[in-house]
């Protein structure tokens, strides 16, 4: 029995490290098993530079067809889930049909890599980055290592960053207007803003903001939307009256947001949005929603 497991088990081991891997930041990545690993963090046009090392197990060796390493930007839609699409696929061959004997290292760079999205794990949607580590062999399946890591990209203060004012109102009952001090935020930012009570002939019983983010994917027919409610603010309690002003002051820094992603490779979407809920004594609720854009800014030390 110790024979056949044995008999399955591939011929020799593989690992991926990088070059500059002790200096790097690391960033937690949450594998399909679950479990949460640290992985390497690299944005846009960065090189990536490291070793690949094969130590066939002892007494083996390894015949092989060739060996190597390709760097792929994948997405994976979870209602086609196992079909990965390709945005970025590069490829080094490491080595020529032969071999291998004794533990092997093989150096590798992919210069100035073109990273244009973000990693991201939605809820029916995932962007990865991977390095794949092929050893082609005949007659048997080939032997296969992958790497993950991460990439996020900054973008600098927006040049025009316009505020969001809006009155909204039921006819002859309610008539508020409310003020965003801006319509784009960083992932640190601090919504301010204020709530102007103009005309109130509803009993309001409280109201609270909320922020909320919309992933949809797919196309046509198959779209699919799906809505999250990422925080709950509370912003008043108890009935307002005419000319009562409430100020808005909700951090962002506590909430797991990413930045807004507008069409991403014609495959998903991730959009944030403010809603304005107010609910009155008779637990009837009216909502106001409101889009605003949300940017990873460099963060500096």
């Amino acid at each position: 029995m110790n024979y056949l497991i044995g008999a399955f088990k591939p011929p020799c081991n593989i690992s991926v490290t990088f070059a500059d891997g002790r200096t790097r930041k690391q960033v937690a990545l949450k594998k399909e098993n679950g479990q949460v690993a640290m992985v390497p963090l690299f944005q846009s046009q960065e090189s990536i530079v490291g070793e690949v090392s094969i130590e066939p197990t002892l007494g083996k060796k390894v015949e092989h067809n060739g060996v190597k390493i390709e760097l792929l930007g994948q997405i994976e839609l979870y209602f086609d889930r196992g079909n990965f699409y390709d945005f970025t696929s590069l490829v080094r061959e490491l080595d020529v049909p032969g071999e291998i004997y004794e533990k092997k290292t093989y150096p590798f760079e992919f210069s100035t890599v073109e990273m244009p999205y973000e990693s991201y794990n939605g809820v029916n949607v995932r962007l990865r980055y991977i390095l794949k580590v092929t050893i082609s062999r005949n007659f048997v399946s080939n032997i296969v290592e992958y790497q993950d890591f991460v990439v996020r990209n900054f973008t600098p203060l927006p040049s025009i960053n316009n505020s969001i004012k809006m009155e909204v109102g039921i006819e002859d009952c309610l008539h508020i207007e409310f003020e965003y001090s801006k319509s784009k935020y960083h992932l640190k930012d601090i919504i301010i803003g204020k709530i102007y009570f103009l005309l109130v002939r509803i009993k309001i019983k409280n109201m609270e903001l909320e922020i909320r983010r919309r992933e949809s994917t797919g196309s046509g027919p198959n779209t699919y939307v799906e809505t999250e409610t990422l925080a709950k603010f509370e912003l008043m309690d108890g009935a307002p009256v005419r000319g009562e002003s409430i100020p808005i002051r909700l951090f962002l820094s506590p909430y797991e947001l990413t930045p807004t992603y507008r069409n991403i490779n014609n495959k998903f979407s991730v959009k944030y949005y403010l809603n304005l809920v107010l609910v009155d004594e008779e637990d009837r609720r009216y909502f106001k929603q409101q889009e605003i854009t949300v940017y990873r800014l460099l963060e500096t030390s």
